[in-house]
């Protein structure tokens, strides 16, 4: 499915136009990677077209699955690529994080037809990022107001009820509410790394109870045995993925009933972006019963996914947080996103940080409704943040 657009920078064009098209595509593989990623930059690799290419072209993300893609192209007349949004036809709420399965309802029992949406977001991905993919420098702020009046055209041409951006970063978050698009906040917990040279830099700055917490749980987790592998790269190989992936099929299996991702998911982005992986693995009794899978961005480690077919007490704890803030600062990152949701993390030395998304709602009544319920929503989640900050902070001082 393709639509083609017309939008005008105004003041003047880019280059040697002052109109340009913008047009959806439903593949990701319709635009080359070196375009697409031009826009993107490397600092994020869920935005990566290699990323993107891997969730449709092993049938994770597709019509089948309830993710349709409508990516937004932005472009000069000669095809030159200006910018670009990853997005989705949906007629579902599942694999989002950033939950509307209320709207939905409340929208159907007042008549109306929620399904389809447009979701503008990195599938499965509840990570921060660029949504507005555009080159930073010349004109960035023009173009991507050029994109999200296309994004707003393409909903209304095919008369969804709502589009939705999840995860933009705060800077596009702001510009979507100058907009007019509805925004909206959730909470994570992500790990600041100030500096630290060692792990234990990490433990001094925690208070002493803390402090001998963490180092309990990281000696019980070991205790019986468990070793862990830390893989990337050329390391990687297949009986890591195959062990793995039944760690991913079981835990999917008992949280939301379908794994999302499928087996061969996981050989593209072992075949394509392996640098971009660190897989951390526990063996015990000479065989793999446990592993996290991480993405590497520029500055910060990204968990994903963690799966186990032994349970072994703290054993969670200890590879997806701790051995992640210990790889990041051997590796002189800046951050560590350990996934959606979970305030147990901020005992173990993560910080709550406010996370975005933007809405746009096309029937005004249930568009006003729910800005009134976003506005209170938005007070309670910064007065969680700040009382957690304040009151429960498990190091000496706020960093």
């Amino acid at each position: 499915m393709e639509s083609r657009l017309s939008s005008s920078l105004g003041e003047g064009p880019p280059a040697d136009a002052s109109t340009l098209q913008a047009r959806t595509v439903s593949n990701i593989s319709e635009i080359k990677a070196t375009e697409w990623d031009s826009c993107a930059g490397t600092g994020n690799p869920f935005v990566s077209h290699t990323f993107l290419h891997a969730l449709e072209e092993s049938g994770s993300c597709t019509s089948q699955t309830g993710w349709l893609p409508q990516h937004i192209l932005l472009e000069q007349k000669d095809g030159d690529l200006l910018g670009a949004i990853p997005l989705y036809l949906k007629n579902h709420s599942q694999g989002e994080y950033v939950f509307d399965h209320g709207w939905a309802q409340a929208f159907e029992n007042a008549g109306g037809s929620y399904y389809p949406k447009l979701q503008a977001s990195v599938p499965f991905t509840p990570a921060t990022g660029p949504r507005l993919l555009v080159a930073p420098g010349d004109r960035a702020k023009e173009k991507m107001l050029l994109l999200l009046n296309a994004s707003v055209q393409v909903a209304q041409k095919y008369e969804v009820s709502s589009l939705h951006f999840t995860f933009p970063t705060s800077d596009e978050w702001e510009l979507m509410g100058e907009s007019g698009f509805l925004q909206r906040t959730g909470e994570q917990f992500h790990w600041p790394n100030n500096g630290y040279k060692t792990f234990d830099d990490f433990l001094a700055t925690l208070t002493s109870r803390k402090r001998k917490s963490i180092k309990r749980e990281r000696k019980k987790a070991l205790e019986n045995g468990v070793q862990i592998e830390i893989l990337t790269g050329d390391d990687l190989k297949e009986e890591h993925w195959d062990a793995f992936y039944s760690f991913y099929v079981d835990t999917g299996n008992k949280k939301w009933g379908t794994p999302y991702l499928t087996r061969e998911f996981f050989n593209i982005i072992h075949d394509m972006m392996p640098e971009k992986i660190v897989l951390m693995m526990c063996r015990n009794n000479g065989r793999y019963i446990a592993g996290a899978l991480n993405f590497l961005g520029e500055d910060t480690l990204f968990g994903r996914h963690w799966g186990c077919i032994e349970e072994h007490d703290c054993l969670h704890f200890e590879v997806c947080y701790y051995q992640a803030i210990q790889f990041a600062i051997e590796n002189g990152l800046s951050f560590v996103e350990a996934g959606a949701q979970g305030s147990h993390k901020v005992h173990r030395g993560y910080l709550p940080q406010i996370t975005y998304s933007a809405h746009w709602i096309r029937n005004e009544g249930f568009r006003d409704a729910v800005k009134n319920y976003l506005a209170d929503e938005r007070r309670e989640i910064k007065l969680h943040v700040d009382a957690i900050e304040e009151i429960y902070s498990p190091y000496k001082q706020l960093l």
